[in-house]
């Protein structure tokens, strides 16, 4: 299932919460929302946010701290499906992985941006599990890159890598949402792209 299908179901009230907070946190930054203006978005009063989160730190750091391990996740049981499969096609699977990532740039390009502006705002035990989560998630990507192009040396793997992920992750800065050439068009022409970056890097 896909990052996509997989929230197809109704937010609860503490996702809405989340959701609200990250795109104000993306549009005014961190410290340009208030908490009652979060409460206001889900029509609740500020102080009633208590009852979900200490605080507008608490929130970042489960934004964040989430959506590295829901990628991470996602990731790992796209091999797991593979591997009871019989994991007979890296190609099959790659393509899983490169559509499963571009759901969240496409459907959580909030989170983008608050990761690329506000990380460093986060306490240092969750910024260390971010960045762990997120080597493990290169590392599933490396296995089967590998696995599909075995003359592609690890580092040159990791590389490509992780150039891929800034190219996919490149969504909040390509242009206005109602400007891209709808959902689908932008996914098919992204997995394209990934596509030739990891070929181009084999070839060279």
């Amino acid at each position: 299932m896909s990052t996509h299908a997989a929230r197809v179901a109704a937010p609860t009230r503490r996702e809405q919460i989340l959701r609200e907070a990250a795109r104000l946190f993306a549009e005014r930054g961190f410290h340009g929302v208030g908490v009652d203006e979060i409460g206001a978005a889900v029509g609740i009063s500020g102080p009633g946010l208590y009852r979900h989160f200490p605080g507008k730190d608490a929130m970042l750091a489960e934004l964040l701290v989430g959506i590295s391990e829901r990628l991470l996740e996602g990731g790992r049981q796209r091999v797991a499906e593979d591997e009871a499969r019989g994991g007979g096609s890296p190609e099959v699977l790659l393509d899983a992985l490169i559509e499963g990532h571009i759901d969240f740039a496409l459907d959580d390009r909030p989170l983008i941006t608050l990761h690329d502006r506000e990380l460093d705002r986060l306490r240092d035990t969750d910024r260390k599990r971010v960045r762990r989560l997120q080597r493990e998630y290169v590392e599933v990507w490396v296995g089967v890159v590998r696995a599909l192009y075995p003359s592609l040396a690890e580092n040159r793997a990791r590389v490509t890598v992780h150039a891929v992920f800034g190219l996919l992750n490149s969504t909040p800065h390509l242009a206005r949402p109602d400007a891209l050439p709808g959902r689908a068009a932008t996914a098919g022409l992204l997995h394209r792209l990934a596509r030739g970056a990891f070929a181009a890097a084999e070839t060279a």
